[in-house]
């Protein structure tokens, strides 16, 4: 995992609108990065609308939220879409990024093997370092914990 005090690695991923977003976008604010394993999945679902029911209150406490997930684009927007998620969701489709941020890896579900991405939490300070590390992290409450953090 990035320790607090890492620089966040750099990023150019596609949106859930096909438009690419950078990690220097953010730069000057709080950025929330976190991971989830796969689009209009229950838990991810769950993750995806706590932080947009959120969305206020990080923006008052200058922070941007950003989720990152292996889906293709149109996966994305389709999700986007039906939960009415207004913050980026970007595509990693060849999980990259995910690996830079140690979110990315072999995984064992149901007696299978596959390569997919953790569900981490990196909390990015203006300055572009790694501020808050969350790993594992159960979806139900989590917004409400990085919330926590940033205060």
């Amino acid at each position: 995992m990035l320790e607090i005090g890492d620089d966040a690695p750099d990023f150019a991923l596609d949106n859930q609108h096909g438009e690419t977003v950078r990690r220097s976008d953010f730069d000057g604010q709080h950025l929330i990065v976190y991971f989830y394993p796969r689009a209009n999945t229950e838990g991810c679902t769950v993750e995806a609308c706590e932080f947009r029911d959120a969305r206020p209150t990080f923006e008052n406490e200058n922070a941007a939220v950003v989720g990152i997930s292996d889906d293709p684009v149109d996966d994305l927007a389709s999700f986007a879409a039906e939960y009415d998620l207004e913050f980026d969701l970007l595509s990693d489709e060849d999980g990259e990024v995910s690996a830079a941020y140690d979110s990315y890896g072999e995984k064992n579900m149901f007696g299978n093997t596959f390569d997919g991405v953790f569900r981490n939490t990196y909390v990015v300070g203006p300055d572009g370092t790694i501020q808050a590390v969350f790993e594992g992290v159960s979806p139900e409450g989590h917004a409400e914990e990085v919330l926590e953090a940033l205060a």
